[in-house]
């Protein structure tokens, strides 16, 4: 690799980074209209990183989630609870049936 080469490849990155740092300055920027708009820039933010990850992944994370809350005792009627109880209630009367 010569000079120039070297030379070329830290202007680029130089280049890159003052670019991030604008588009940085630009997302701080839409959070905070965001946020005088009424929306809680901590709740979007949680919101862009579950769309980043996949589907599956987050149907599986909640699903433990809510899993766990309801062996803590803080989950009441929700439809995941009843969901488990029709499961549970299948599988029992299946089990009868034997």
């Amino acid at each position: 690799m010569t000079n120039n080469q070297l030379k070329a490849l830290v202007e680029r990155i130089e280049h890159l980074e003052t670019e991030r740092a604008t588009v940085a300055d630009d997302i701080k920027e839409v959070y905070a209209e965001a946020k005088g708009t009424g929306f809680d820039p901590k709740i979007l933010k949680k919101v862009i990183a579950i769309r980043r990850r996949a589907s599956a992944e987050v149907a599986e994370e909640q699903e433990l989630i809510e899993t766990y809350m309801n062996a803590v005792g803080m989950l009441a009627d929700t439809p995941f609870k009843r969901e488990v109880a029709r499961i549970v209630v299948a599988a029992m009367d299946q089990g009868a049936d034997q």
